[in-house]
């Protein structure tokens, strides 16, 4: 970034500061922020992630989770708990068992963008 010389110290001139409230008038609040954020760590477990490339097939029973992934039935419950509550899965209960989905199907495409 660029310098003004103002009263001998190098601060961003008037143009450059101009810019920069432009810039953080267009950062999402502080609340919207922390959602993001959380739905971030969301999907920064594998499990999780294996989790949703599961039902991208469509929608199954914990039961079958738990089979598929060879985890314990708690551990399964921990992950698809931190993905429902970040809004990634939705699950409807039958019986004893519920059966889950994802809430929107280009999850896992948004997923693969994130490749940089």
């Amino acid at each position: 970034m660029k310098t003004c010389q103002i009263n001998g110290k190098d601060e961003p001139c008037s143009e450059q500061m101009e810019n920069l409230e432009k810039l953080l008038s267009k950062i999402p609040s502080d609340n919207d922020i922390e959602d993001k954020s959380e739905n971030i760590k969301a999907l920064s477990d594998p499990t999780r992630l294996k989790i949703l490339y599961i039902l991208q097939g469509g929608e199954l029973c914990v039961c079958e989770i738990i089979m598929a992934l060879n985890k314990p039935q708690s551990t399964i419950s921990h992950h698809l708990n931190v993905l429902k509550k970040a809004g990634f899965i939705q699950g409807r209960k039958e019986g004893l068992w519920i059966h889950y989905k994802l809430s929107n199907n280009n999850l896992l495409e948004y997923i693969e963008n994130l490749e940089i």
